[in-house]
């Protein structure tokens, strides 16, 4: 059984009010992969063009992701995105983004792929996140998505439709009350959750995550960290941990899923202390347990009533 993360694979250009990154390696399917990987063998389904370097596509392979499903079109040159992050780091201007491969972009799952257990489908067409579950021919025993705000004003009908199909829906706040149309995010929650997903994971950036099942929540804190340089991939990255954690231990239960929410939230805090993915491509065990541990110690006390 196996892990199956859907996402793209593109270029970023990012500028910070701490720095600017040239040209690298980004993109939803790439973080997830990336930190995946920390926990569980992962098959990946994207598409690149032949400007892609291969030994980025080599690291990926060396760090147990089949590539099988990553579709080459080697006449055509691969997504690129760049933006300006402001003060904050929580807003953001777009400067340019060019679809290339990614606008036409027909997933195709290899048979190989058909053991699939958690099927993870990164920020991606509605519609092609829909065409990954139709084409299997087993349901995962766990789907997670994640979507964004340009995908309800763009493809709300083709949202819904994958909504009905899938277990858990990671968005932020704002995205939340958008798909609600609700501004209290309890309310928000419920109402999304007779959308189709049993669970929902909403992200607040630096003020943490909240996971909501049914009459329950969860509220993950966020790591108040010193040096903050790239937020980008940082909400992808926090979805490769969750997802990795969820695969690795086989466990789809509420109480793993609020272990799940603070592995990813420990992961995305690795993400952001440097540009594009170059936190994420070396972090050793006893580094990664010391950064959950840091996220336990951060809401552990005891209460002695007199």
């Amino acid at each position: 059984m196996s892990l199956v993360v859907v996402g793209s694979m593109a270029f970023d250009a990012i500028e910070t009010p701490f720095g600017k990154s040239d040209k690298i390696i980004g993109g939803a399917g790439t973080y997830i992969a990336f930190c995946s990987t920390y926990f569980t063998p992962v098959k990946q389904i994207s598409v690149v063009g032949g400007d892609f370097p291969e030994d980025e596509l080599d690291e990926l392979s060396k760090r147990n992701v089949c590539l099988e499903g990553v579709q080459i079109k080697k006449d055509e040159k691969t997504f690129f995105w760049s933006g300006r992050y402001h003060m904050d780091m929580n807003s953001r201007d777009t400067l340019v983004t060019e679809l290339n491969v990614l606008g036409d972009f027909k997933p195709i799952v290899p048979e190989s792929y058909q053991d699939c257990e958690f099927l993870m489908l990164g920020n991606l067409a509605p519609a092609v996140q829909l065409s990954v579950i139709e084409q299997l021919k087993n349901k995962p025993k766990l789907i997670a998505l994640d979507t964004m705000n340009f995908w309800m004003e763009v493809a709300m009908d083709d949202l819904k439709k994958v909504l009905e199909k899938i277990d858990v829906l990671i968005i932020n706040d704002s995205e939340a009350r958008q798909l609600s149309g609700d501004y209290s995010i309890v309310r928000a929650a419920k109402k999304i959750m007779t959308m189709g997903p049993k669970y929902l994971v909403i992200k607040k950036g630096e003020h943490g995550a909240l996971l909501f099942h049914e009459n329950n929540v969860f509220v993950a804190p966020a790591l108040p960290l010193e040096d903050v340089f790239d937020p980008t991939g940082a909400g992808d990255t926090f979805a490769g941990g969750f997802i990795g954690h969820l695969a690795k231990t086989k466990d789809i239960s509420f109480e793993n899923m609020k272990t799940a929410i603070i592995v990813g939230s420990a992961m995305a805090s690795f993400c952001v202390e440097k540009f594009g993915t170059e936190r994420l491509r070396n972090l050793s065990k006893d580094a990664i347990a010391e950064r959950i541990n840091e996220f336990v110690q951060l809401v552990h006390f005891d209460v002695s009533l007199v």
